[in-house]
């Protein structure tokens, strides 16, 4: 992947669940080198990722203390942070419209 709008949004996160540092960072260093191209392309590198409708796919963080879901553009190889948090505040979302 070539572009992750928005690291700041992790970073944010991170700096208030500092045990979710090295997690965030390692999904973020993981997806900056991916050469993912479908969903499922994802679900090789992450199986317990789950894919939803409209190129969204909720990643487990910390053993699934936490979510992040994220939005891919597979042609333009960008992906756009959609949502970190507790697993608690994913349950309140809809994640297939944030």
């Amino acid at each position: 992947m070539e572009r992750i709008l928005s690291k700041s949004t992790l970073r944010e996160f991170w700096e208030s669940h500092a045990e979710t540092e090295q997690y965030l960072k390692t999904w973020y260093d993981t997806a900056m080198n991916a050469d993912w191209k479908t969903p499922n392309d994802v679900k090789q590198t992450y199986a317990n990722a789950s894919i939803l409708k409209d190129n969204r796919i909720v990643f487990n963080i910390k053993g699934n203390s936490y979510r992040l879901i994220a939005k891919f553009n597979f042609e333009k190889q960008w992906i756009f942070i959609r949502f970190v948090g507790t697993h608690e505040a994913y349950d309140k979302i809809d994640a297939n419209t944030i």
